[in-house]
């Protein structure tokens, strides 16, 4: 059994320890560091100088009534006021993607747009042109003369994962530059009626107005999207943002670069989802996925093949045919001249089509 006296002194040096260590590292407990996972300041002073602000306007041109062309009513216009062209202005955000002055953007932002002015995170402001833009993808590529320029870092491994933390930057309702953080909810996100392909990744990080075109960024400051578009009723943030994953936009950049425009395959097959109904009405088992092809371009590569109404694409170069969209892109990542196989169900017996894709051309 202690005796009280050795009990009392063991109380008290532990009471002197406690002070000393509160004394010489209270920061340690108080104040964690701005570089720990308490705070991402490095990592948006790592990015944001990269992030522009993007001001567009287009002149929107008034129409006259048609019949003050006509020579019996144009003279009780002759007094009635000319109409006046107007202005629209709109604005978005951009990422510098390199020293040469070229910045990535959402094709919407500047779509018909008459003047492009980007605006830099220093104060600086210049015109942008445009070098190509891809509506499919709902991506553009600017370009802007201007020395000095900070440049976005891409990220070593742009796959995230969901719960991965994401800083979206941009320029949300043009009060300037500002940033949300947030984490990726899930990614792949598709059929959501946004632009043709669609491989989203989706985030928390409050994206509003004005973001799109805008940076998303990982923990470390490194590029790993571009904001897209926003899930909303109300028009602003709800907590469901989309952006376009690293890898696709930077595909896109580089068609743009090389080609004015982006090359994609073209098989010339319309299709809807095999569904329970549907594999009911052809005696297809459940288990079986695929797409039905109730549309045939003619004299187009699926045409040629030998395909027709009604059969059923069940593998794509033996891919399971499962989602129209994804299928979409697998065959617009290849290139015009290649040749995909098609494991196809008609008539109940399985058959085999080898087709060589064409280019796809997209209507201006």
């Amino acid at each position: 059994m202690q005796k009280p006296g050795f009990l009392s002194w063991s109380i008290l040096m532990g009471l002197v320890l406690a002070s000393l260590i509160l004394h010489f590292i209270p920061q340690k407990i108080s104040n964690p560091s701005n570089t720990g996972p308490y705070s991402y300041a490095s990592a948006v002073e790592r990015a944001a100088p990269a992030v522009v602000n993007i001001y567009t306007s287009k002149t929107i041109r008034q129409r006259s009534h048609p019949l003050m062309n006509q020579p019996f009513f144009k003279r009780f216009f002759e007094r009635a006021p000319i109409p006046k062209n107007r202005i629209q202005n709109s604005l978005g955000s951009g990422v510098i993607l390199g020293a040469d002055g070229l910045i990535v953007t959402n094709n919407h932002v500047i779509e018909g747009a008459d003047e492009i002015l980007v605006a830099l995170q220093d104060g600086r402001t210049v015109n942008a042109q445009v070098i190509g833009k891809d509506p499919e993808t709902d991506i553009a590529l600017l370009k802007i003369q201007m020395h000095d320029l900070p440049v976005i870092t891409f990220a070593k491994n742009p796959h995230m994962q969901v719960g991965d933390i994401t800083l979206a930057i941009g320029n949300p309702f043009g009060v300037g530059q500002s940033v949300s953080m947030g984490i990726v909810s899930a990614t792949g996100r598709n059929e959501l009626g946004i632009s043709t392909y669609e491989d989203f990744i989706q985030t928390d990080a409050a994206v509003n107005p004005g973001n799109s075109g805008g940076a998303l960024v990982n923990a470390y400051g490194e590029l790993v999207g571009i904001n897209t578009a926003i899930y909303t009723k109300s028009g602003i943030n709800q907590g469901i943002g989309f952006a376009i994953p690293l890898e696709h936009a930077l595909t896109v950049v580089s068609d743009l670069l090389q080609h004015g425009q982006v090359v994609r395959g073209w098989l010339g097959l319309e299709t809807q989802e095999l569904t329970e109904q549907l594999k009911q009405v052809f005696g297809i088992p459940e288990q079986l996925t695929g797409q039905v092809v109730v549309g045939v371009a003619q004299n187009g590569p699926a045409q040629l093949a030998g395909l027709k109404n009604g059969d059923i694409v069940t593998h794509f170069n033996g891919l399971e045919a499962d989602k129209g969209t994804a299928t979409m892109r697998q065959i617009a990542d290849l290139m015009p001249g290649d040749i995909i196989k098609l494991g196809v169900i008609r008539d109940g017996q399985f058959m085999e089509f080898d087709a060589t894709l064409g280019q796809r051309v997209v209507k201006p």
